[in-house]
């Protein structure tokens, strides 16, 4: 979910009176690290994290929390400006690297792959720099998201509400529109907040998150209502919305609040009650429960990574792990391999087995636990893992290696579980051979990585087909 990181606007920072405070410090801002703030280090040469600072900058800061061995501290006056900062940047919902030019930030969230194999990793810093390829950018810089998500609350007049919440906090700052949202949905917020006030009137309609999905490639858009269970007015509430937002699906998702939200029943209330998408030339369907990724031109990048990587034969039999709704499924199938999808999530495994009919993928799609099912599918020719930020559990790592695949490629989403993971990878003789950092999300830390995973025997191989 987007959260919203509340900036002073840089002119108001320039402009602050100065004044003596003994837990202020000029100190050099040496790199972003991986999360909101930037680096630097304090007299004592502690580490320091500041938010709302670029790499290259001498800034003045006030020290907020003094840890053991790290600091966190307040931006208080940017001394000397770095060229890494953007030349305008305002406030905006979940973007905390707004402030920074974006060649810095495909600079920064290569660094951080670099950094999380080396120290966590513990790959040698030079074969870091040589294993790791520059960040692929995004085409668009802003309104690229498919998805937004909204938090419903009242505000301080006790209306109904939809906004996002604050890093670090509990609190909910509500919504007029989404900058990182694509056209199609970045006025939804505003849109939907005024048609659900009116729906609702003195009344409480229970719902407390709303998803917007949208494509610019098909013009689908679907809002996803999250309710306990209750009595709706299920028409009133399809037509009203269909009209604020031009949805093509409206769907009720019936769950308890909370961490866990058990999807008890979905009630399509409007349309066909899913979301369509064309990812590398294959449609999808999509339900408001499954995952999808949120850059969709971005995503095709992370399917050639993986397809071009693993140099697939005609034949080859490739296992497709935490496969969602197929996004790496289906164009392995389409290059000539039998692929065994494996996915636990319900409503993902119901799309991919609509996506792969649909699309003529005659694929083995598995609804079950990766860490049952992988053993049973005995030796495999490839395997992609696509896991959870968690990354991968050693148990699983140990049953891809009695696989006895040539190549693996993993797609993930934390380049610290992703280094933790090359480790345990290199400990059963799979070398990582490249690692290719790819921007899904621009204005955030966030990134991907697709990094590819050979045994020696696969790159003996492959040097031989090459001579």
């Amino acid at each position: 979910m987007l959260c919203v990181v509340d900036y002073t606007p840089f002119d108001t920072i320039l402009e602050r009176p100065r004044y003596h405070d003994p837990m202020n410090e000029t100190i050099k801002i040496e790199r972003m690290g991986y999360g909101a703030a930037a680096v630097g280090r304090l007299a004592s040469g502690k580490t320091v994290f500041v938010e709302g600072a670029a790499p290259g900058e001498v800034c003045e800061v006030h020290v907020v929390q003094d840890k053991p061995s790290f600091a966190i501290a307040d931006l208080v006056r940017v001394q000397e400006e770095s060229e890494h900062r953007a030349l305008a940047h305002e406030s905006t919902p979940g973007a905390p690297w707004a402030h920074l030019a974006y060649p810095a930030q495909l600079a920064a969230k290569r660094q951080n792959l670099v950094e999380a194999l080396v120290r966590t990793g513990s790959v040698a810093r030079a074969d870091a720099e040589t294993l790791v390829a520059n960040c692929i950018p995004s085409k668009r810089e802003w309104g690229y998201r498919n998805k937004i998500e909204l938090a419903a609350f009242r505000d301080e007049t006790g209306r109904f509400a939809l906004g996002m919440h604050e890093a670090g906090s509990h609190q909910t700052v509500a919504l007029q529109k989404a900058p990182l949202a694509n056209r199609l949905i970045e006025r939804a917020p505003k849109a939907l907040t005024g048609a659900l006030r009116y729906l609702q009137g003195a009344d409480d309609l229970g719902i407390y998150r709303v998803g917007v999905r949208g494509s610019v490639r098909t013009k689908s858009v679907e809002v996803a209502l999250w309710t306990p269970p209750s009595a709706f007015p299920r028409t009133a509430v399809a037509k009203t919305l269909c009209d604020a937002v031009w949805a093509t699906s409206i769907v009720r998702i019936i769950a308890e609040p909370g961490k866990a939200r058990r999807v008890k029943k979905i009630e399509a209330l409007e349309g066909q009650g899913f979301w369509k998408e064309d990812l590398a030339d294959i449609s999808f369907s999509v339900s408001a429960p499954s995952f999808f990724q949120v850059n969709t031109a971005q995503a095709e990048k992370l399917v050639r990574l993986v397809l071009d990587g693993l140099a697939l034969d005609e034949g080859d039999l490739v296992a497709d792990l935490y496969c969602g709704v197929g996004t790496f499924s289906l164009p392995l199938f389409q290059t000539g391999a039998e692929v065994v999808a494996v996915e636990l999530e319900g409503s993902s495994v119901r799309d991919l087995r609509r996506n792969a009919e649909f699309n003529g993928c005659d694929i083995d799609v598995i609804g079950d636990d990766v860490a049952r099912v992988l053993p049973a599918l005995g030796r495999l020719d490839a395997v992609v893992v696509d896991p959870p930020r968690a990354g991968l559990d050693k148990s699983v790592i140990g049953a891809i290696a009695e696989a006895h695949p040539m190549r693996i490629a993993y797609v993930s989403c934390d380049p610290q579980t992703f280094a933790r993971d090359v480790a345990r990878l290199a400990a059963r003789e799979y070398r990582l051979v490249e690692a290719t950092p790819v921007d899904l999300f621009p204005q955030t830390y966030h990134q991907e990585t697709v990094g590819i995973f050979a045994t020696e025997a696969a790159e003996a191989r492959s040097h031989r087909f090459c001579t």
